[in-house]
């Protein structure tokens, strides 16, 4: 099928896919976990393949990282899945009414979309989450992966299509683009005719292609240049445990830290500290006032600090207040993931008021921004804009409102 094909295929099925029950959904979407577990060796298979191209074309090792699936990982992806099934239902919720001195009653209700594109690229867990969040919600789905993740993404849709058709529910609620041209992706942006909405996920240079030349509307899901500030009143223990988990326990992740910030008073205990903890494992590029303290480091550019890693780099910036951190941050930061290390209760409150990001953080890792970690089973992306949603976007992100107003006679004068 051509772009145009598939994206008027998924028009003609929306209105059957955003009629189905709770149960009907629930269940299928239960029954499509179950079967992508058992075709664990299938896809495992098709992911090998994808790993050696990769690695062949020279991929970098956070994109590898990506990539890979074990069974642990698709056992993680069908639990997500699960999670999706067992959330409220959000379709068709009244949010609010009221009732006008006319006599008209006014409410407000959730409902579908319509069809939702999603361009992604080497994240084959892309594939089921979406799936499974856009299927609860109603909404129709194409997606388009990347050449990179190209043999496990078919398979996981093989998997999804087969469930589908065992519970004789439309196929077409999840249609994916093989085409891999450039040509491909440019005019499946401008499929308005048929497209509600087209999420992006990958890349700064795809996230910004998506937004410049989109006829669709776009929710932007960010890069993530994350921060860690570690306060002056910090505990330094829990400022280096949190540093090393939001840096190194998986760099190829947008909420991975990118950026160190730390104020020059607890800068001469807790840097040397630091340097010994990363010593072999992380570099370091930072600016003069902390190289003093560090081992091995590297003088940080103005590009580093605005740097997405997705690597076992860091860039290190000493301030000498709370406002200064901000500044630099709130400068620097993509909007997605901003944590502060302190005791300090003013200064968190200080740094949950002025940090614009979507995600801003006291005592904790950067990591768990994820539509998992916040109990919405799976994510669609993390959007680092704010309109219509910011943040992880779970269920009530893909839905929409209308109004449904309720007369007895009323006419207008």
């Amino acid at each position: 099928m051509t772009v145009e094909e598939i994206c008027r295929r998924a028009y003609e099925n929306k209105y059957l896919t955003a009629r189905l029950t709770t149960d009907q959904k629930n269940s299928l979407i239960c029954a499509a976990a179950c079967d992508l577990v058992k075709r664990t060796d299938s896809i495992l298979s098709a992911n090998q393949e994808d790993m050696k191209r990769g690695r062949e074309n020279g991929m970098a090792p956070g994109l590898l990282d990506r990539l890979c699936l074990s069974e642990q990982r698709i056992e993680q992806i069908a639990d997500g899945m699960r999670q999706v099934a067992s959330l409220p239902d959000p379709v068709g919720e009244v949010t609010k009414m009221w009732k006008r001195p006319n006599g008209l009653v006014i409410g407000q209700k959730k409902v579908p979309i319509g069809v939702i594109g999603v361009i992604y690229e080497a994240r084959p867990n892309v594939t089921a989450d979406v799936f499974s969040l856009c299927f609860k919600t109603g909404n129709t789905v194409i997606l388009r992966g990347g050449s990179a993740a190209a043999s496990t993404n078919l398979a996981i849709v093989d998997s999804l299509h087969s469930s589908l058709e065992a519970a004789g529910l439309p196929a077409d609620s999840v249609l994916y683009i093989e085409d891999l041209s450039h040509e491909a992706v440019g005019t499946f942006m401008k499929m308005d005719r048929y497209v509600d909405l087209l999420i992006p996920r990958g890349g700064a240079g795809l996230i910004r292609n998506v937004v410049e030349n989109s006829t669709i509307p776009v929710i932007e899901t960010g890069t993530g240049n994350c921060h860690i500030y570690v306060d002056q009143y910090a505990d330094i223990d829990m400022a280096l445990r949190i540093t090393d988990n939001a840096k190194t326990q998986r760099i190829g992740v947008c909420n991975a830290a990118e950026s160190l910030v730390v104020h020059e008073k607890i800068a001469p205990e807790f840097l040397p500290r630091l340097s010994e903890l990363f010593k072999g494992r992380v570099s370091l590029f930072a600016d003069q006032k902390a190289r003093k303290y560090l081992v091995d480091s590297y003088e940080a550019t103005d590009q580093d600090f605005g740097r997405e890693y997705l690597d076992y780099k860091m860039s290190v910036k000493t301030v000498k207040d709370i406002d200064q951190a901000i500044s630099h941050i709130n400068h620097y930061n993509t909007g997605h993931s901003e944590s502060i290390i302190t005791d300090s209760y003013e200064n968190a409150q200080k740094f949950l008021d002025e940090v614009d990001a979507a995600c801003v953080y006291v005592n904790a890792s950067t990591r768990f921004t994820d539509g998992n970690e916040f109990g919405f089973g799976a994510e669609i992306g993390i959007s680092t804009q704010k309109l219509h949603a910011r943040g992880p976007m779970g269920l009530d992100a893909l839905l929409s409102s209308k109004y449904i107003i309720y007369g007895n006679g009323q006419i207008r004068e």
